[in-house]
């Protein structure tokens, strides 16, 4: 397998790229409609997720991390897991099953035993160690309008009783 990396594009250039090419954290980014930031903060809370590092940090993501970038998004946003069941799901299921989600294979009933126990809940709420404050809330603030919007799809597929507005 060659490498192949890329470090301008314009749209045209993004579709006609290799399959097997290296993208850019901004052209994953803009693929998985979610801000950089957030990829950064989710390298954090995945060890699965290992973008090749160049000079001055930048990222290349080969195809199967996008691959596993995607089904954790779909995870976390479409589906509703925490990250700390998403955590789980990767420990026990690992990150082919996680990736085949990315490419669009059906999600499946979670596990039975997916509810955090106390413990969990708690050390889930503690700030991943490094991160600064803004970077955390920033991380915090996109993932709440994901929910927002998600929220939102959900009430506009439903009628409303009188009285109440979307």
């Amino acid at each position: 397998m060659s490498l192949e990396f890329h470090t301008g594009s314009t749209e045209a250039e993004l579709d006609t790229k290799s399959a097997d090419a290296f993208r850019t954290i901004s052209e994953v980014a803009e693929d998985l409609d979610i801000p950089q930031h957030v990829l950064r903060f989710w390298e954090t809370r995945f060890s699965q997720i290992k973008p090749l590092k160049r000079g001055g940090g930048r990222r290349y993501y080969r195809p199967d991390d996008v691959a596993l970038l995607k089904g954790i998004r779909r995870l976390l946003y479409g589906e509703g897991y925490t990250i700390k069941g998403l955590q789980r799901i990767l420990k026990e299921q690992g990150p082919r099953h996680v990736q085949a989600i990315g490419r669009g294979a059906p999600v499946g009933p979670p596990p039975v035993d997916m509810t955090p126990a106390p413990a969990e809940q708690a050390a889930a709420t503690r700030p991943p160690e490094g991160l600064d404050d803004i970077t955390l809330l920033t991380a915090v603030l996109a993932e709440l309008g994901e929910c927002q919007r998600a929220l939102r799809a959900a009430l506009a597929e439903q009628s409303l009783p009188d009285g109440f507005e979307s």
